[in-house]
């Protein structure tokens, strides 16, 4: 491909040090979370809303494979430069924050801004953007837009479309358009953010994101509930959400979780539980924070917990979300591979899933080690295997396919929050009819004819 890139071309567009080819970058943008390497041929850092759209005027030309990419910390390879061509950087130079506006509350952003850099800067001002996901540290908000990434929050929050106004974007053709207004109602014309949202930079680039913000919760409580079996926790969760109790968060890891991070970390967790669940409230009143704890313990206990523990200042809470926050990188201990997926189902299917998931390692021999958002039925399934042995991989393949199965058999969908890109591309089709792959294709085709935005991403 290099050798139909003008790099001269592209230099003159964006200047000679925002353009590279050298080993180097090509090495340092060629995975993701996954660990998949696809080398793109240069890695071009646009400066402004004016570089992207002149670099895609130029490559739409040419017919130039473009992949936009954030921080490239996506599990499923949506940043990946699979077929070549320019990866479009935009952390270097495309990442300030444009305006806070107090009176509409809402954030102006560049798409390189870090998720928690928005965050602190809306509690500067009394203000709160609750989407948080786990890669909040480093995470940038164009690749949490283009995956509608959630977070621990969504339980009560939502995710992060539900806090887009707005978007700025260019099309493959170097045109700039506009989707929505900072106004908190719009019905005219197509929801176009909407579209955009999820779209894994697969119609058009994102250059500025408007974002709602709420007042800031003043006060903020954090419980551990103990469950002999998973079966029980998962009950405890929807029966709860279900009892008119509406908690912050609802997290949950099950015994190998559990054990991967004591082994790990020695924090004194109880090994023999089936399940622990996480969870925080938070509002603006004493009395209602604590109603709503009492609340979240009479059902848990009411559905077999055997310890529900409220911590009492910010270090016990920091505690309680260690297990949590870093059972991640814990659950290596089960194999130096981890085929990591999140699937999504209805709160009441939680028990079903949970015991579906437990057969499926039972019969492929394989540890899955599952933790997650229960609180939106979203739940991380972890497949661990050995990297060094091909048969254990294929094995754990096979395992992932049965699982997205069974979590669509119950209603569900193939991701809550890390989106498609390679990795569930395969399994489209069993999540969608052809008639709904088709009009995927026919959009895809509608804003980038020449497909030279992001292809062979979400198995179109």
């Amino acid at each position: 491909m290099l050798d139909t890139i003008d790099i001269k071309a592209l230099k003159n567009i964006v200047g000679d040090d925002n353009v590279y080819t050298d080993k180097a970058h090509l090495l340092a943008y060629s995975y993701d979370a996954t660990r998949n390497r696809f080398e793109p041929d240069a890695v071009v850092f646009p400066k402004n809303e004016d570089d992207v759209s002149r670099v895609l005027k130029y490559c739409n030309q040419n017919k130039i494979i473009i992949t936009p990419r954030g921080a490239g910390s996506g599990f499923t390879g949506g940043a990946l430069s699979v077929q070549g061509g320019i990866i479009l950087a935009f952390e270097k130079h495309m990442n300030q924050i444009l305006e806070i506006d107090m009176e509409n509350m809402v954030m102006v952003v560049q798409p390189g801004v870090i998720n928690m850099n928005i965050q602190k800067a809306a509690e500067e001002r009394g203000l709160f953007y609750p989407p948080d996901p786990a890669s909040e540290e480093y995470s940038t908000i164009g690749g949490n837009v283009s995956e509608n990434a959630g977070g621990m929050r969504a339980a009560k929050y939502g995710i992060t479309k539900d806090y887009v106004v707005a978007l700025r974007a260019v099309l493959p053709s170097g045109d700039i358009i506009r989707a929505g207004k900072k106004t908190i109602k719009d019905v005219a014309g197509y929801n176009i953010a909407g579209i955009l949202i999820a779209s894994e930079g697969t119609l058009a680039v994102i250059t500025e994101i408007t974002l709602k913000l709420i007042p800031k919760p003043k006060m903020k409580k954090t419980a551990m509930g103990v469950f002999p079996s998973v079966n029980m926790a998962m009950n405890a969760v929807y029966k709860t959400m279900a009892g008119g109790v509406v908690p912050v968060a609802m997290e949950f890891l099950d015994n190998l979780s559990i054990r991967a991070v004591e082994e790990k970390f020695n924090k004194g967790l109880p090994t023999e539980a089936g399940a622990i669940l996480i969870t925080d409230v938070d509002g603006n009143k004493k009395e209602d924070i604590d109603e709503q704890m009492q609340k979240i313990g009479e059902f848990f206990k009411e559905n077999g917990c055997t310890e529900f523990k409220i911590a009492q200042n910010d270090e016990e809470a920091k505690n309680i979300w260690f297990a949590r926050r870093n059972c991640s990188q814990a659950i290596t201990i089960y194999g130096s591979k981890k085929l990591n997926e999140d699937v999504t189902v209805p709160r009441s299917k939680l028990p079903e899933l949970l015991e579906q998931y437990d057969m499926i390692a039972k019969k492929y021999n394989v540890k899955i080690p599952c933790f997650g958002h229960t609180g939106d039925g979203n739940v991380h399934t972890n497949v661990m295997v050995d990297g060094e042995c091909p048969k254990e991989i294929e094995i754990g393949h096979k395992a992932i396919e049965e699982i997205f199965k069974v979590a669509i058999k119950l209603g569900g969908t193939l991701s809550g929050e890390h989106g498609i890109g390679i990795s569930k591309a395969p399994f489209m089709n069993m999540a969608f009819t052809k008639e709904e792959m088709e009009l995927f294709r026919s959009i895809k085709k509608a804003f980038d004819p020449n497909n030279i935005l992001n292809p062979k991403k979400m198995g179109l």
